[in-house]
C-alpha cells in the first residue's frame, strides 16, 4: 500500500503491489475545489482568504483553515492529496480523483445549478472508467475498482436547504420520514452503481448534529449556548435510515464492505466536552460575522467579518464547517476507531483488504 508501487515475491515472481485508489463524493465536508471550476455564487465556493490559511497558505477551495478528512486519510493510506476532478489537464486517476462540490446534496433540487449534485458526481465517476478502461484494459481497471475505497458524506443540504427556508415544512412526522428515505434512496441508488462499476468498499460518515452549528444558532438565537433541536432531531432520523440501508445492502450485495463513522457521537463528544479535546470554542465560529459568527460573510469583499487569531482552539471554523484540527480527530477514528465508533471495518481495515494483487 502506498503512492509508491512496491514489489512482493511471489512463487518465484515479483509482482506489482498496487496503489489503492480513493474516490471520493460528497458535499463541502469533502471537497477539494471542484467549486472552483463551475458557475456559482461565493457561497459555494471557498477559494478566497482566510480559507487555507493554516496549512496551505493560500485558498484551495476547501471550506475550512487547512485539511479536509479525505486529505488526512490520503496521509494515512500513504497516498498523494487527491485532487478535485475538475482541475484542469487531470490525466492520471490511479490514486483516485474527488468528485465532491461544496453545497451539493443527494437530491438534484438542493442548489440545483450552483453545485455538482450526487447524481453528476456518479456520472463524472463513469466518465473516470471509461478513461481507465481505454487506458489500462478492462481487466486492469476493473481490478483498480474493485481494490479501490469509496468515500462518501453527502446530505446535510438536502435538510439545511428546505428548513432554513420554511422552518414549519417538515412539522409532520411522515413527511419527515418520506424526504429522508428520499435523500437515502439515492445515497443508495449511487453505491448501487459505483458496485456496478465494480466498487466493493466504502466509507460513510453519518451527520452530525445539525443544529449545532453557528449557521443554525445565529438565525434562532438561544437563551443559554447550545443547539437547535429540529435540525439534530432530523440527523438522527437520517443517521437511523443510513445504517439500515447500509445493512440491507451488506445482505444483498456479494462482497461488499463498508465503514460507517458515527459522526454524530464523535462530534457530540467535543461540542460538549471540548477542552478533553483541546478545544476552547464550540459555539462560536473561528471566522463569520453576527451571534455566535453564524452569519456566511466569511472572507467577504463587501461585508465585515471577525477572525480568530487560532482556528485550533475552535471546533468550527466558519458557520457551517469545521476546522483542519477537529477535521484532523474525526480522520484519525475513521481510519483506525474501534467498532464502538467506526465499523464494521474502520477504513485502514478496507484499504488493507485484498491489497496486494497476487498470482493465481
Amino acid at each position: 500500500m502506498g503512492s509508491k508501487e512496491t514489489r512482493e515475491r511471489c512463487g518465484g515472481h515479483w509482482i506489482l503491489e498496487k496503489p489503492v485508489a480513493l474516490f471520493v463524493f460528497g458535499d463541502s465536508i469533502f471537497d477539494a475545489g471542484n467549486n472552483n471550476y463551475i458557475r456559482t455564487s461565493r457561497e459555494f465556493q471557498a477559494n478566497f482568504w482566510p480559507y487555507g490559511e493554516t496549512f496551505f497558505d493560500t485558498p484551495t477551495g476547501r471550506a475550512t483553515d487547512g485539511r479536509t478528512i479525505p486529505d488526512f486519510i490520503c496521509e494515512y493510506a500513504k497516498l498523494p492529496l487527491i485532487p478535485p476532478y475538475l482541475q484542469p489537464n487531470l490525466h492520471n486517476y490511479d490514486y483516485g480523483v474527488n468528485f465532491a462540490s461544496l453545497g451539493a446534496g443527494a437530491l438534484v433540487e438542493t442548489h440545483q445549478g450552483l453545485v455538482i449534485d450526487l447524481k453528476t458526481q456518479l456520472s463524472n465517476f463513469k466518465n473516470v472508467g471509461k478513461q481507465l478502461r481505454h487506458k489500462l484494459g478492462g481487466e486492469e481497471a476493473t481490478a483498480l475498482f474493485s481494490r479501490a475505497v469509496y468515500l462518501c458524506s453527502i446530505g446535510g443540504n438536502d435538510y439545511f436547504d428546505p428548513i432554513l427556508r420554511n422552518s414549519s415544512i417538515f412539522e409532520s412526522q411522515n413527511v419527515r420520514h418520506e424526504y429522508v428515505g428520499m435523500v437515502i434512496g439515492n445515497l443508495t441508488n449511487a453505491i448501487q452503481e459505483i458496485y456496478k462499476e465494480g466498487g466493493r468498499k466504502f466509507g460513510f460518515l453519518n451527520m452530525s448534529p445539525l443544529g449545532c452549528a453557528p449557521s443554525v444558532k445565529a438565525l434562532k438565537p438561544l437563551k443559554t449556548d447550545g443547539c437547535v433541536e429540529n435540525f439534530t432531531e432530523f440527523a438522527k432520523l437520517h443517521n437511523r435510515v443510513l445504517s439500515e440501508a447500509l445493512q440491507k445492502l451488506e445482505s444483498q450485495l456479494t462482497g461488499f464492505k463498508y465503514s460507517l463513522l458515527d459522526f454524530f457521537t464523535s462530534f457530540r463528544d467535543r461540542f460538549e466536552e471540548p477542552s478533553k479535546y483541546g478545544f476552547k470554542e464550540v459555539n462560536m465560529a473561528c471566522c463569520g460575522s453576527g451571534p455566535y459568527r453564524g452569519f456566511g460573510s466569511c472572507g467577504s469583499v463587501t461585508e465585515e467579518y471577525e477572525l480568530c487569531q487560532n482556528p485550533s482552539d475552535y471546533l468550527y471554523f466558519d458557520p457551517s464547517h469545521l476546522t483542519e484540527k477537529a477535521y484532523e480527530q474525526i480522520a484519525k477514528l475513521l481510519w483506525s476507531g474501534n467498532s464502538d465508533i467506526t465499523g464494521p471495518y474502520n477504513f485502514k481495515s478496507l484499504f488493507e483488504l485484498d491489497n496486494i494483487m497476487r498470482m493465481r
